[in-house]
């Protein structure tokens, strides 16, 4: 859009929070494309100083209007984190720093005739921090993040599910943003699973045609737990497979001294890094809230290595019980 456009587009939206600041963020992402990015670092502050003045909207709204009612099935998110509270694999650093890269200069390579990814599949178990490294990733972007409600958009009757797929998808294509498909697995499962019915056999049809032709002005982010339940025609139809693994020793380390950053202990929290090998960023992160309220409850200034190591031992019971329940529906 013609930057004329755009600033009366701002100047009529005044007033209506939402509207406005969509119509800013386009004028900043304009000016990082073009790699001015002294000058939109520099309308970025201006504009998030002014957002934290003024009060927060009482309800969420589109930030572009679109036709289709895909509002009934997607839920607009404030990212609450930064890159400095992830802890991420150093394949996966590069991939995300190329991705932003490419986005930033997307005009440029599209010129050159070559693709620019907009279309990722992250994979990986629970608790690897799939969920907030898509909140971080839209923050750094500086785009809206949207998140599809699955429970929504599948629905009893035949053939509306495809139907809701379609919206959404209609939506990403005319929204700049980050569009969030978590529990993927829920709509693109195998064909070939016999347990499931012809219904969503059709809805993974049409789930693949979707992805094919949708060109998003900003990513399609799908995340799953059960890779191996995917149908094997989803994987090409993603420009990016993004692997998050259980955090390593070192990474465990990393995350550990994140965690403690701004808490006074009696003991070096990195130490134990050998005593959480196999466990998840989630479970890992658990047992410090829990030795931290643990010292916040006794109303001490430090917390103690004991609180730590009782907070093991309690997510160590918990596996143990979570263990027993899948074995028992197994």
């Amino acid at each position: 859009m013609a930057r004329g456009e755009l600033m009366k587009k701002l100047l009529a939206s005044y007033g209506r929070d939402d509207e406005f600041r969509a119509i800013a963020e386009q004028i900043i992402l304009e000016e990082e494309q073009k790699n001015n990015r002294v000058l939109a670092r520099s309308l970025r502050q201006t504009l998030d100083h002014a957002s934290n003045r003024a009060p927060p909207p009482r309800a969420l709204a589109p930030l572009i209007p679109f036709p289709d009612a895909a509002n009934d099935f997607v839920e607009r998110v404030e990212p609450e984190h930064t890159k400095s509270d992830i802890v991420l694999s150093k394949a996966n650093i590069r991939i995300f720093s190329g991705l932003i890269q490419e986005f930033r200069r997307a005009d440029d390579i599209r010129r050159s005739g070559l693709p620019v990814r907009s279309k990722l599949l992250f994979c990986g178990p629970p608790g690897c921090g799939k969920t907030l490294c898509t909140q971080i990733f839209a923050g750094e972007l500086g785009l809206p993040l949207f998140v599809v409600k699955i429970d929504r958009l599948i629905s009893s009757y035949l053939g509306e599910t495809a139907t809701n797929v379609r919206k959404i998808f209609e939506f990403a294509r005319k929204q700049p943003c980050v569009l969030f498909l978590d529990e993927f697995d829920a709509l693109a499962r195998s064909r070939d699973d016999t347990s499931e019915h012809n219904e969503l056999r059709r809805v993974v049809n049409s789930l693949l045609i979707f992805i094919d032709r949708i060109k998003p002005k900003g990513f399609l982010v799908a995340a799953t737990n059960l890779d191996q339940s995917l149908d094997p025609a989803v994987w090409r139809r993603f420009d990016e497979v993004i692997w998050f693994e259980k955090p390593d020793r070192e990474m465990t380390e990393h995350f550990l001294a994140l965690k403690f950053k701004n808490i006074k202990t009696a003991f070096d929290p990195t130490s134990h890094v050998g005593s959480l090998e196999g466990y998840s960023f989630a479970e890992i992160e658990r047992i410090c809230v829990q030795a931290i309220k643990a010292a916040v409850i006794e109303r001490r200034k430090e917390v103690r290595e004991l609180d730590f190591r009782h907070a093991v031992a309690d997510e160590i019971r918990r596996r143990s019980g979570t263990a027993r329940l899948q074995h028992l529906e197994d």
